[in-house]
């Protein structure tokens, strides 16, 4: 039987993840706090994130500033696209 968690990104109970996503206490508060769908939606913003401004995972400030994001993202729902993004049609 899956998991279950109060999704505070879709404010309801929701399927919880299987495992902790990140490291450290961000990762915890995740696999407590947020369901499969909104996990999913976070890693699309990332990727649209990372695709926009030309981010690398492997540099310690564009971590730190994909960190922020999550926490905006999932918790504070303030996370904005990029400056001059348009979705492909």
């Amino acid at each position: 039987m899956p998991r279950s968690v109060f999704c505070q990104y879709e404010q309801r109970d929701a399927e919880g993840l299987d495992f902790v996503p990140y490291p450290g206490d961000l990762g915890q508060r995740v696999f407590n706090h947020i369901g499969k769908h909104a996990w999913a939606a976070w890693l699309a913003h990332q990727t649209m994130l990372i695709n926009e401004n030309r981010l690398s995972p492997r540099k310690p400030e564009h971590r730190a500033m994909l960190e922020a994001e999550l926490v905006k993202f999932l918790f504070e729902k303030d996370a904005e696209k990029p400056a001059g993004f348009t979705p492909e049609a």
